[in-house]
């Protein structure tokens, strides 16, 4: 017959299991610390204003960019409400944007213009109907009479063609240091060229870069300054930001 104290004799050797681990487990934390690498980050790394332009990836070469940004342009649907349903809209809306840049001397009705990545031409209309007529669009699919075909990578004009050039589709460029290097080579000296980012929100899904400030546009344009930037709604951008090329090539920066 088993007695009561023989059934309690086990609990001893847990009760010095449980109260050795309790001791142990500080040193086992203290071990695994020292053997984590040390290149592991505690923290997020910072952004600094070098990442506030970020290409997208995920083209495997040109031809498959220029063909992702096809397939919006020509896509049936949108051309259709591009040139019906959104064209009065737009058109008003565009035409406020170069009724004030005209207040601000940044533009004129004797301005010869250019509108970059214009699609069916809403910017173009309304160049020409706050009077400045000498206007003109390029896209990858030409829209006559208002839009030729260019990429904006390589645009099809001669040097210094422009005195303003216009364009909404900064976040469409693969390559924005080609995009500007374009758009300078393209303006007269004393030409002004306005863009339309999106700095607060992300564009869509077309869009091949993100800009997080304006800091990477001041670096990108070389040979011009900038000389107006303000917050705008331009259907889904919302930062307006507008350079002066240099008169005088000693002026331009390295």
């Amino acid at each position: 017959m088993k007695t009561p104290q023989s059934k309690t004799q086990p609990l001893p050797i847990f009760k010095y299991f449980f109260i050795s681990l309790f001791f142990s487990l500080p040193l086992l934390l203290l071990l695994y610390s020292l053997q984590r690498p040390n290149n592991q980050p505690t923290h997020p790394p910072r952004q600094d204003s070098v990442s506030d332009l970020r290409i997208r990836p995920g083209y495997a070469s040109y031809d498959a960019y220029i063909q992702r940004q096809l397939n919006k342009t020509l896509n049936p649907k949108l051309r259709q409400i591009w040139t019906t349903r959104d064209w009065d809209r737009k058109v008003r809306v565009f035409s406020s944007f170069f009724d004030d840049l005209k207040q601000k001397k940044l533009l004129s009705n004797q301005s010869k213009a250019l509108c970059i990545g214009a699609r069916v031409g809403q910017e173009v209309e309304a160049l020409r109907r706050v009077g400045v007529s000498d206007s003109v669009g390029i896209d990858l699919v030409p829209c006559p009479p208002l839009v030729v075909e260019g990429d904006f990578h390589h645009q099809p004009f001669d040097d210094e063609s422009f005195d303003f050039e216009f364009s909404n589709v900064f976040d469409h460029a693969l390559f924005p240091d080609k995009f500007v290097g374009e758009i300078e080579r393209t303006l007269k000296p004393g030409g002004v060229c306005v863009l339309h980012v999106a700095v607060s929100r992300r564009s869509d899904k077309y869009s091949a870069n993100d800009l997080y400030s304006v800091k990477p546009l001041v670096r990108l344009f070389k040979r011009s300054e900038m000389v107006h930037v303000r917050k705008v709604d331009g259907f889904g951008l919302d930062t307006e930001v507008a350079f002066r090329k240099n008169k005088k090539t000693v002026n331009q920066r390295s």
